[in-house]
């Protein structure tokens, strides 16, 4: 049987966005995981703020899924929010951006400090930062990634949100385009020290010429939007930052 025809994504807090794929909108942060679901594998984009939101998370996609575990991970770019639930799912493929797996080794203590500026309990942030995982495999352009019955694609189309940002598209009727803080929809873009402003507009034209106008784009942070949105977003981005 294949479960994901049958589940009911709503009744465990996701939003379905296809088939097989869907998103949840996670406590805190509002920040976004994703999930696509294979004949062979199950990837997860992005895995939340703590090691108890991962927790939340791998209990999910075993209710989702039938009991399949998590195989492959794509963690969107390098924030808390993001990345701190990764150890949860052991044995799993880890992907992320050129560059994101030094990074994570180098600052983890900056990345549990920005946890508990942002309200992550003392505890819970040393916990994650003590066990962060940092991806071993390294996306320098497009990576297609074989889940079985259906490819997707990994796009570094950064840096833009951070320095290494990595959208996930996946293809379907219609395209779902999970792009990461690259794109947010609860409040205004938010460029943190190590935003590129100057090169965001070119990260979020890629990612409209991934996606096209019939995609879905789901932001790292609130609703799901279209192109015209992120259009929008762009152009903003450009006259905010003064870039052509």
């Amino acid at each position: 049987m294949d479960v994901t025809r049958d589940v009911d994504w709503e009744a465990y807090g996701w939003e379905r966005l296809g088939a097989g794929v869907g998103r949840r909108r996670l406590a805190g942060w509002d920040a976004t995981a994703g999930l696509v679901i294979g004949r062979d594998a199950v990837l997860l984009y992005d895995t939340g703020a703590t090691l108890a939101q991962g927790a939340e998370l791998h209990a999910d996609v075993a209710a989702l899924t039938g009991g399949r575990r998590v195989t492959h991970i794509a963690l969107s770019h390098p924030h808390f929010d993001h990345v701190l639930g990764t150890a949860v799912f052991a044995g799993a493929e880890v992907f992320g951006a050129v560059g994101v797996d030094a990074l994570l080794r180098r600052e983890a203590e900056e990345l549990r400090q920005d946890a508990v500026r942002h309200g992550v309990d003392e505890a819970a942030a040393a916990e994650a930062a003590e066990v962060l995982v940092a991806p071993r495999h390294l996306v320098s352009g497009e990576w297609a990634l074989d889940l079985g019955d259906r490819q997707v694609l990994l796009a570094n189309v950064g840096p833009g949100h951070s320095g290494h940002d990595l959208a996930l598209c996946v293809p379907g009727a219609p395209e779902v385009v999970f792009c990461g803080d690259l794109v947010e929809e609860s409040g205004e873009p938010q460029a943190g020290p190590d935003a590129l402003p100057a090169r965001w507009p070119a990260a979020l034209d890629r990612l409209l010429a991934l996606g096209g106008e019939d995609a879905v784009y789901v932001p790292g942070h609130g609703a799901a939007v279209d192109a015209a949105f992120v259009r929008r977003q762009r152009d903003e981005l450009a006259r905010r930052f003064a870039v052509s």
